[in-house]
Order: C-alpha cells, then structure tokens, then sequence
C-alpha cells in the first residue's frame, strides 16, 4: 500500500474506532503512525544527504528513536525536529504540517529550496521556527501567522520575497523574530503593536521602505532593534527614545533623517549598542551621552552631525566609538578635549575621528587611552602640533592613521614599541626631522605612508627589518643620501615602493633586481645618476616604472623589454644618450612612455607602443628620426651615396607602381559603379552617420587579415586587431562572414543601434567599411575601439588561451565589472532616448580596457523597441536568433518576444558565471540541470563548495590583526551572498520574478559601498 493510500487508511480506521469506543491507548498508537508516515514523507523530499545523517530512518527503530527526533515520553509524539547544520539538500515536505505535537522544528544551515509550506499552519504546538541560513523562497507564509504558541521565528538568510504580513500581529507570544538577510520589501507593518511579547527584532539586508512606524514603541518588552542596510527613511518616531527596554539599535545604511534629541540617553537607560552610520541623520551628538553608562558600541559614521563630542567619562564599558566622515569639531583648541574623558574607557578597542573638522592639539594624556586599543582613526581633520611620545603606550596598536593634517616637528621614537602596528600613516602633514631607526622595531608593519612631509636625513637601513612590507611611501620629503641596499631585501615588498620628490643621491643599485614581485616603483625627481641596472627587468611584476627627473646616464637598458607586465614608463629628464631599444617595441602591454629631454637619438621603432604618437613623448631629443609620421620627426639621414641611389630608384618604383594602380583602380571602380551602387543603397541610410574606411586600408592595417592578427570570431565573423593610419591608433575590426544567413542585416542592426548611443560601458564604433574586396566581392566590416584585456570570457575561462599560469580576476575586480555591465544595461534600458535590448549578454561580449573597464559589444542581434515595459516590440526587424544557449531566458525557447526582462536573464547568468567560473554549459551541469538551480542548491552556507577557487579566500592570506580580519571575511561573505542573490533572483524562469535594472543598480550601490569600506577599514 502506498504511502499516502496508507495514511487515510488509517485516519478512517483512527475515527471509526474513536466514535465506537474512545479509547485513548487506540488513538494514541495511530497518531504515532501519523507521526511515522509523515517522518517518511520529509525523508523522500530530502535529495541530498552527505552525512548520512538519515540513515538511520528505518524501518528497524522506533522513530523516536531517529536522528533528530525528539519524542514526548508519554504519547511517543513528535515534540521536535532538530536537523540544523547538516548540509541538507531538498525541499521540505507538507507532510511535516501532520507533526501536530511537534514544538521546536529547526532545519537551519541547511540547503532546503523551494517554498516554506503553508501546511506549517496546523502546527498549532509550534514554539520555535529555525529556518534560518538555506535557500527558501516565495513569500512569507500566511498561514504561520495561525501558530499562536509561537515565540521564535527565524527564517534570515534566504531569498524570500514580499512584505511582512499585517496578520504578523496575531502572534502575541512572539518573542524572536528573524528575517534578515532576504528581500523582503514594502513597509513594517503597524499590526507589529500586537506583538507584545516580542524580545529582538532583526530585519538587516532586506528592501524595507517606508518610515519606521508609530506603534513600534508598543512593544514594551524590546530588546533589540536591527534594521540595518535597508531602505527606511524619515525620522526616528519620538516615541522610540521611551522604550526604556532597548537595548541594541541598529539602523545604519538606510535613509533616515532629522536629529538625535539630546536627553535620549537618560530615557534609553538600558542601551549598549547604538549603531545609525551611513544615514542622512544631522545636528549635534546628544549631550546625554555622558550618562551613558553602559554603553558599548556607538556609530554615527557617515552622516552629517556637526558641533562638539559630550564628555564620555563615564561610558566605562565602550568598545566601538566610530564618528568618522561627519563635520563634527569647529576647528578650535577645544575639540579634542573629550579624549581625556575616554581614559576611563578600558575597554576601547576601536576609536576613528577621521574626517571631521576636528582642531586643537593631541595632549599627552592620550597615552592613558586603553591599552586594548587596536584601530585608531584621526586622519582627514585640522589637528596641529607635535604627536605626543606617549602614544607608544598603546602598545595593542595594529592601525594607527593620522593622515591629511597639521601636525609638526617628529615621529617620535617611542613608536618603536608598537610591536603589534601593521599600518601607519603618517602622511600629509608638516612632520620634520629623520625617520626614527626605532621603524626598524615593527616587525609586523605591512603599510608604511609618511609621505608629503619635511622629513630629512637618511632613510635607514634597519627598514630592511620590517620583512612585512607591501606598501613603503616615503614620498615628497627632504631624504638625502643613497637609497639603502636592505630596502631592495624586503621580499614582501611587492605593492608599491615610493620615494620620490627626495634628495637622495647615488645610483639605482643593481639589487633592485631583488624587487621581483614589485607593482610600482617610483623614484623619480632625485638626484640619482649612474646607469639604470639591466637587473631592473628581473622585476618581472612592475606595471609602473617612474624614473624621471633624475640625472641618471648610459643607454636605456634593453632587459625592459622583459617587462610584460609594464604598462607605464617614464624615463624623462635625464641625461640617457644612444638609441630607444627596438625591442621595446615588444612591450605589448605599455601604454605610455616618456623618454623627453634626455640626449637620445637614432631611429624611433614604429610598432607596439611607437604605433601611437599619444602613447609617447619624445621632445627634447633631437637627434631622433623616423617613427611614424604622427610624430614629426625628420627622416633620418642615408649614409651613403649608394645608399641614396638606392633610394631613389626605390622611390621611382614606387611612384610608378602607385600611378599604374590607382589607373587600375579607376577603371575597375567605374566598371562595378552600377551594381556597388545597387548593394549600398540599402546600407547608407544606416551607415551614412559613419565615417568610412576602405577595404584597403582595412587590409593593410591588419596585414592581409593575417590569422596572426585574429583576435576572436563570433555568430557572423571574425574580429581582427590593425594599426589604421586614418584613426592613428589600434583597433578591432569585425569583418562580416556574409555568406552566413543574417549577416548582412546583423551588419545593417549593429550600425542602426550603435549610432546615437555613447556610454563609458560600451563599445564605441569608430567606422565602417560596406564595398567590395580585391576579389569583387561584397565586404563589410565595423571598427571599434581596440580592448587590450581581451573579452571577460578569456579571464574566467583562461584555458582557451592555452595560458600556463594565468592572472585570475579577484573579487575586487569581478564586482567593478559586474556593476559596468549593470551600468551598460541601465542606460540602454532606461536612458536611452529609444530602449535597447541587447539580447546577447555573455562573458565574450564583455570585453575590458586597458584599465580593466567594462565595455559591452556586439549589437548584432540587438533590438530598438518601442516601447517599454512588458513584453515589447520591436520596430527594427532583426534576424530569428534571440541569444546564446545557456544565456537566452526560457521564454525566448517558446516564441515570446525579446524584453528586458531576457536581458536580466542573461545578466544573472553572467554573474553566477562569474562567481562560480562554471558556463552555463559546463560538463558539471547534469540531468538537465541549469546554472540557476546549481548555485541555488548551495545558496547560502555551501558557497564555498560552488565558488570559483581563485575567490576562495584562506585565513592565512589575510595578515591583519584578528579582529580585522574576522570583520574583512564577514565583509567579503557578506558581498558573495549579495552576488549570488542577484544572479539568483536576475535568473528565476519566470520574467516576473527578475529584478530589473533599476534595482540591480540600487543593490549593487550598497554592495559596493559595504566592500571597499570593508577592505578600507580591514
């Protein structure tokens, strides 16, 4: 008998025997079958169970006796389904809704997909709901809001959608409710008042708008507020500073606005945390704080409070006080007095003013700030005078920034004792004297900035000790004497190493060379001279070399040809002589050179980075000749009257040759006028906007279409790099394979839709060429701006390249081109002054500049439409094809018309591309299996299992104090969950589900903002 067949057998049987003799020992037995059968029913909905944790669901014990089951001792009912933490996949059964006695049901941390079951409702025993951490979607189910026993909800960290009900006030034992991490939109609810019970409120990272309600200050037995990273505005209902229960607040990151009132904290008695950074929140910081005794954490960062800080003496317990990127402080003697108060504080941890207007001087007594103290913010205000000795107190140190004011006279060397320092920044103020040998002490110092002071003397040679270096700026001081050779030892040092703007003198030693793992070097305006060492092309990483404004001598050293990487040089006023190398020219990656006012001459190359006369300067040497004719330099002369014959005849040849060809050429073109008449008359009302090019110089500049210079090939052609002297710079030309049906009006679509758009994330169309080749035959082909990254598709995927090592993307810069691509379909979606639908978005039509930007090409199935909104029209009659496979929507598979909607579509597949490396394609992808429901299965506590391995990041990478490091993992977890969301929710099957661009953009603002803030403060 079957499962189901068996359960109604057996509810028949249940109440017959009820009605003819209520035995209770008889019912008690068929409700622990109903129990049973409903176990089962759970089991067979699981699809995954790698721990194996249900095996022991059989037949063989007693289902009380199962893992996860807790049982009533009497009735030998279910009482509670404890499956949390198990990395279970599959969606949970309707059938658990039978489990009438159940009271605690948690299946957090888990991978439960689909929807909540509204059968959740006849649990009408049920305390607790933990649901939370899995991959649930749909709506917040109406029909929990019947379990009135209720006491704890927590379903944050899912995908659910909609608004919290208004029946939520039906739950008035409710005392936790959870629903962060989600996209729960519309407003709170007034019906919360009903909610008498409820203890902690949290409703962080969702799309909440709307004010805070009123009749929040009802709920009498709050304790904690969350409600950060949403969209609320207004004010603070006055109300809430009543709530003498609360004791955390958070609201931070939405847009709330009006002032804090000044006696809050002397009705919020109760309050530790209090947490409104990165609103719109103004006026003076409360005066009642100084009673606030308890409190911990205090935040207003990134708002617009102004005045002076209260006293804080007797907030004994503060950790966190963050008032960082306000216009707090009136620039006077008297701002930083508080800081005497917060001695009392021994606790503080993390203390940031920076960015204020704070003025005065820092006084000695700062040294009996905590001794736990590790991040210590002061930059970016008006503060002056010298910085206190005793500030090597505070030993615990890890990050201490006073950058960008006035501070005078010198480092003191008491800094030597903060063993545990990793960043000090020290630059932009007026500090004098030598750089202390104590710097030599911080063995843990990964970033050292003191430049744009007046520091003189010599750098000191036990810098060479501080072996954790990665960023070393001692630029724009008064440094003398000869860079020591220990700086070149640091094999950490592998960001940046400038000390530029100096006195120093001596010559560039040849242990430069150690530097192998080097971005930036820069030691230009010195007085260094002597030649620059061949070892410099041992440092094989450097993307910047400045060594101008030096008096260095020789010849330019050839081995910088072995700087693939190099992308700028800058080699002027100095005293080089003899020719520019020709092998610089193989530098393919150098985007500009300077070798002005030197003493060089000969002949300039023309290729690589000479084929651009705005990629080079080379006045001040006039002894150079040659180069291409942009740059104006004579010819250089012949050297012998052989030579010069030679010449001659040469030249002769070739006028003779250029003549008989353009008579050929005459004859030809007035013998095909008539039929290339014919075939352009219905290209040039698209075309006529362009400028053209013609065949020949196409087939010239890309030397014959020569396979050397194919870069890529596509649905209708093939796409070549060239040198065009009419554009004087490197481009793409797309030459149309016109034999494949769909070519010509991909040709006629791409020119129609690229000629009144512009945008920094689109590619640019330079020209065109529609005529015949030198075989009579129809030829067309575009020309854009030429992408030296290559294509997005080559980054992730760099196995198409055959690369042995390849650079990866890291998750910096997969966000920026994320958030380009989103700006692409933004304008052509919304701003457009005729809407775009792309409807070919994938990772080949990404392709990246020289600085890593984002561009989105290949129009050529793309649609003007009419219309927006819905399912939309087209008034430009393309060609059937609608997108790639994998990255086309569904509906487009069953005859629906191209939307904006499909290109969200193809936006979240790219994303989830992205974040995983797996196309759309890939062999992993199994049964059917989409990419959507791949990442869906993991999303979001089992990310790391589909993540690609280059974002995978380890603790050990991280060389930041422990407090720091666990907030930048938080940070970065928190922004892949984010990602994945919207790669999910872009990708849904049906169109009304997807997000559109607007609210890409939105979230992808908050994303951003929350990262590089993160890594900022990490």
């Amino acid at each position: 008998m079957k499962p189901m067949s068996c359960y109604l057998y057996l509810h028949l049987f249940t109440l017959t025997l009820m009605f003819l003799d209520p035995n209770t020992t008889v019912t008690i037995a068929l409700g622990n079958q109903t129990d049973h059968l409903a176990l089962l029913q759970f089991k067979q909905s699981i699809s995954s169970d790698p721990y194996g944790i249900l095996d022991s669901w059989n037949s063989s014990v007693h289902f009380c006796k199962w893992n996860g089951i807790i049982c009533s001792p009497k009735h030998q009912r279910v009482t509670a389904l404890m499956l949390q933490g198990y990395n279970l996949h599959g969606s949970i059964s309707p059938y658990v809704g039978n489990l009438s006695h159940m009271r605690f049901l948690n299946l957090e941390n888990n991978s439960f997909n689909r929807n909540i079951p509204q059968e959740f409702g006849r649990l009408s025993r049920l305390r607790v709901l933990r649901l939370d951490n899995n991959s649930l979607i749909g709506e917040f189910p109406m029909n929990l809001t019947k379990c009135s026993e209720l006491k704890g909800v927590h379903l944050a960290g899912n995908n659910l959608i909609g608004k919290i009900p208004s029946q939520i006030g039906s739950l008035q034992k409710l005392q936790y409710m959870f629903i962060g991490r989600n996209n729960f939109s519309g407003k709170i609810p007034p019906s919360i008042r009903n909610l008498s019970s409820l203890i902690f409120f949290a409703t962080g990272y969702n799309n909440l708008k709307g004010n805070l309600p009123q009749e929040m200050c009802n709920l009498k037995q709050l304790k904690t507020l969350s409600m950060h990273a949403n969209k609320l505005s207004g004010t603070f209902p006055s109300c809430l500073y009543n709530m003498s229960s609360l004791v955390a607040i958070s609201a931070g990151v939405n847009n709330f606005t009006g002032s804090l009132p000044s006696n809050m904290f002397h009705t919020l008695l109760n309050l530790k945390y209090f947490g409104v950074g990165g609103n719109q929140i103004s006026g003076l910081i409360p005066i009642s704080i100084s009673n606030a005794s308890i409190l911990t954490l205090f935040d207003i960062s990134e708002n617009h409070f102004v005045g002076q800080v209260p006293s804080l003496g007797k907030i004994q317990s503060l950790w966190w006080l963050n008032l960082e990127f306000n216009n707090i402080g009136d620039n006077s003697t008297s701002d930083l007095e508080f800081l005497k108060s917060l001695t009392n504080s021994s606790n503080l941890e993390t203390l940031s003013l920076s960015y204020n207007n704070f003025g005065g001087s820092l006084e000695t007594s700062i040294g009996n700030l905590s001794t736990v103290l590790s991040l210590f913010y002061i930059g970016g205000n008006q503060i002056y005078g010298k910085i206190p000795i005793e500030l090597g107190n505070l030993i615990s140190l890890s990050l201490l920034s006073m950058e960008d004011n006035h501070l005078e006279g010198t480092i003191p060397t008491s800094f030597g004792k903060l063993q545990k320092i990793q960043r000090l920044n020290l630059g932009e103020n007026r500090l004098s004297g030598d750089i202390p040998t104590s710097i030599g002490n911080l063995s843990q110092l990964y970033f050292l900035r003191l430049e744009e002071n007046m520091l003189e003397g010599y750098i000191p040679p036990n810098i060479g000790n501080c072996q954790m270096l990665q960023y070393l700026i001692l630029s724009q001081n008064n440094l003398t004497g000869v860079i020591p050779l220990e700086t070149f030892s640091i094999s950490s040092l592998t960001n940046l190493l400038d000390l530029s703007q100096n006195s120093l003198s001596g010559s560039l030693p040849k242990e430069v060379g150690m530097l192998k793992n080097i971005n930036e070097l820069d030691v230009s305006k010195n007085h260094l001279s002597g030649d620059i060492p061949e070892t410099i092309g041992e440092c094989t990483s450097l993307a910047s070399l400045q060594l101008q404004g030096n008096s260095f001598n020789g010849t330019i050293p050839s081995s910088l040809a072995s700087l693939k990487g190099l992308r700028y040089l800058d080699l002027s006023s100095n005293q080089l002589y003899g020719p520019i190398p020709e092998v610089m020219k193989n530098i393919s990656g150098l985007e500009y050179l300077n070798v002005s006012f030197n003493m060089l001459e000969g002949q300039v190359p023309t290729k690589g980075v000479f084929g651009n006369a705005t990629q080079i300067a080379l006045i001040g040497n006039n002894k150079l000749c040659g180069g291409i004719s942009k740059l104006h330099l004579p010819s250089c002369p012949i050297k012998s009257k052989k030579h010069t014959k030679h010449h001659k005849l040469r030249l002769v040849a070739v006028i003779v040759s250029v003549i008989s060809f353009l008579i050929l050429s005459f004859i030809i073109t007035i013998y095909f006028m008539k039929k290339r008449n014919k075939k352009q008359s219905s290209d040039s009302p698209t075309i006529d906007h362009l400028a053209k090019v013609s065949y020949q110089e196409l087939y010239q500049g890309t030397d014959g279409f020569s396979t050397i210079n194919l870069i890529g090939s596509g649905s209708f052609g093939s796409v070549y790099k060239g040198n065009l002297v009419s554009e004087d710079n490197v481009v793409a030309v797309k030459v149309l394979n016109l034999q494949k049906k769909g070519a010509p009006k991909s040709f006629i679509v791409e020119c129609n839709v690229l000629k009144n758009i512009r945008h920094r994330n689109l590619v640019k169309i330079l020209t065109c060429c529609s005529g015949t080749d030198y075989k009579n035959q129809e030829f067309k082909a575009l020309v854009f701006e030429y992408m030296k990254n290559g294509s997005l598709e080559q980054w992730l995927h760099p196995e198409i390249l055959n690369v042995e090592h390849p650079i990866t993307l890291d998750l910096g810069h997969r966000l920026n081109i994320i958030i380009d691509v989103a700006s692409a379909l933004h304008y052509l979606h919304q701003e457009c002054h005729q809407l775009v639908v792309h409807c070919d978005l994938k990772p080949s039509n990404v392709l990246l500049d020289d600085d890593m930007v984002a561009h989105v090409g290949d129009f050529g199935i793309a649609r003007l439409v009419s219309a927006i909104g819905g399912t939309s029209h087209s008034n430009t009659s393309t060609i059937g094809i609608k997108g790639t496979i994998g990255y086309a929507p569904p509906e487009y598979g069953m005859g629906s018309e191209v939307s904006t909607c499909g290109d969200m579509y193809s936006f979240g597949i790219l994303v989830l591309e992205m974040l995983t490396s797996r196309r759309p394609t890939d062999d992993v992808l199994e049964d059917g299996q989409n990419l959507h429901e791949f990442v869906a299965i993991s999303f979001p506590d089992n990310l790391i299992k589909i993540l690609d391995k280059n974002l995978v990041l380890r603790d050990a990478e991280v060389e930041t104090q422990d407090r720091n490091r666990d907030n930048l993992l938080q940070t970065l977890d928190g922004c892949l969950v984010s990602l994945f969301r919207i790669g999910l929710i872009c990708s849904m099957e049906s169109p009304n589900e997807r997000m559109s661009i607007v609210e890409v953009t939105r979230e992808l603002s908050i994303i951003k903002k929350a990262f590089f803030t993160g890594v900022r403060h990490s």
